[in-house]
């Protein structure tokens, strides 16, 4: 599958490999690179996964990395429903519109 300018990509590139980390890190960190998974639009003509490309992010910064996904996934959520959260914010509403009437008054 080749990804075609324009089209939302994700790519990856190392930013320090692992002997060039500020030397305050701990030393688990220091041990691995530290590595950008980014998304944006490619700004190539065509390009498939693994290939050296250019993209610009959603806020207009132009990034080169390896390209790893085409039309990515979200993946992340907010977890299980919590019903004292649901609770919590109906409560909060109801008072927020009982200051907003009382404030009318």
């Amino acid at each position: 599958m080749k990804a075609i300018k324009g089209q939302w990509v994700q790519i990856h590139a190392v930013i320090l490999k692992p002997g060039e980390r500020a030397p305050q890190v701990p030393e688990d960190t220091k041990k691995v690179p530290l590595e950008m998974r980014i998304k944006g639009y490619l700004l190539d003509e065509e390009a498939g996964i693994g290939d050296s490309v250019c993209i610009e992010t959603a806020s207009g910064r132009k990034v080169e990395g390896t390209l790893v996904a085409i039309e990515p996934e979200y993946t992340h959520n907010f977890g299980k429903h919590v019903p004292v959260l649901a609770e919590i914010d109906r409560e909060f509403s109801k008072l927020m519109n009982s200051l907003k009437e009382s404030e009318r008054k």
